[in-house]
């Protein structure tokens, strides 16, 4: 694909993932000049199989970005969700507890497509298969980035960079190592996937706490359904038929779940580590992290896309109010205003991992703990509302002083 490379744009986007794709969507609408650049194929980062569960506050940004359409029109309205343990199920009705707040489920492949068409569609430039990307002159006054595109190279020179390469990519990397504090906490497991096309075993997600590790049954559509099961960090995915994915799926669910789960062939399996991932502060210059390349959550309780939407409904506020107004507040104070929400959902994501995870390596009395702690949270509703505000997301100014 031709694509015509500007020498300068306004903001240099690094990744056309969602995070990417919907900052550049937002800058488009206010009238704000950008490039994305992508090392990968459009196909590749659309074969990325990812999370499915979005908060009303990213529900809200597509369509502010004009993209929501196809999301209202096939995705699935959630009201609450079941944990699974003991063989009981228990339902957090989020609706009702949170006063009237839900979920929507639209798979992330889906999300990035109405994306990819609506900046396609606007013929904003966007480099695919670019090769050795390289940030230049943050800290100072003239940041450009170079890059080889169908073997020539080129210069793109900018007022602002915006990192949204994920957790490998070369944003983060470009910050001198002695200005950044990096937190990490590596699970001893990971999360072997399955995707089918497939009937979901229920209407709402269920969180299951079973004796043989944690799973869980998600789904993207009415049709199409997303399995997960914990996995020693050891595993390979080769050692996993689809039959013995199933059986052991069987293995983890009660007799309702059994009884309804109905089973296919394999569309993508894949084993995911997990690991809690901070990176403080997330700007440096002129360089702003967004998304994975400045924080992971385990996939638990759905945080992910969802810190990425917000992180990027701050940045494209700040650079709104400083081309539309003058102003640098919202620059100067991106960082701290994303990690005090970043802080709040990789807590929840930790605890609600630690939650309804197996963790042998931790003795039996790691084990009786968690015990306590779920006879405790399954039967208070106190407890219940918290897990419910945190699932569908804390307001945008939560913890903000007046």
């Amino acid at each position: 694909m031709d694509v015509s490379i500007p020498k300068r744009t306004q903001v240099a986007i690094i990744g056309a993932g969602p995070a990417g794709l919907l900052l550049g969507q937002l800058l488009y609408k206010a009238g704000i000049d950008n490039v994305i650049i992508e090392r990968q194929a459009p196909a590749y980062v659309l074969g990325r199989i990812r999370a499915g569960v979005l908060e009303q506050v990213s529900v809200d940004l597509l369509d502010e970005a004009g993209v929501g359409e196809r999301m209202h029109r096939e995705g699935l309205v959630h009201e609450g969700f079941e944990m699974l343990w003991e063989g009981r199920r228990h339902r957090i009705d989020m609706k009702q507890l949170t006063g009237g707040k839900k979920v929507m489920v639209y798979g992330q492949t889906e999300l990035t497509r109405d994306l990819m068409e609506a900046r396609q569609a606007s013929g904003l430039p966007t480099i695919y298969e670019a090769s050795d990307v390289a940030l230049h002159d943050i800290a100072g006054t003239h940041p450009h980035v170079s890059f080889a595109y169908q073997g020539q190279s080129h210069q793109l020179a900018c007022d602002f960079i915006a990192g949204c390469d994920g957790f490998h990519g070369v944003s983060r990397a470009s910050i001198p190592r002695n200005v950044i504090r990096e937190y990490e906490k590596v699970y001893p497991f990971g999360w072997l996937g399955l995707l089918s096309d497939t009937p979901p075993v229920s209407d709402e997600l269920i969180y299951v706490n079973s004796p043989r590790g944690f799973a869980l049954c998600s789904q993207r559509s009415r049709t199409r359904s997303r399995y997960y099961l914990q996995v020693p960090l050891t595993e390979r995915i080769e050692n996993w038929s689809d039959e013995a994915f199933w059986q052991e799926l069987r293995l983890r669910l009660d007799d309702e779940g059994r009884e309804r789960l109905i089973t296919g062939p394999s569309l993508e399996k894949s084993i995911a580590p997990l690991r809690s991932f901070v990176s403080e502060p997330l700007r440096f210059g002129s360089l702003f992290l967004a998304g994975d390349a400045g924080h992971i959550v385990p996939p638990t309780g759905a945080k992910g896309l969802n810190l990425a939407a917000t992180d990027v409904k701050y940045l494209s506020n700040a650079f709104i109010e400083y081309y539309q107004q003058g102003s640098l507040e919202g620059i100067d104070t991106y960082s701290e205003r994303c990690l005090r929400r970043i802080w709040k959902a990789e807590r929840f994501s930790w605890w609600f991992t630690s939650l309804m995870h197996s963790f042998p390596e931790d003795g039996p009395i790691s084990s009786r703990f968690q015990e306590a702690e779920l006879e405790y949270v399954l039967h208070s509703e106190a407890a219940a509302r918290s897990i419910a505000e945190n699932y569908v997301g804390l307001p945008l100014d939560f913890g903000e002083e007046a």
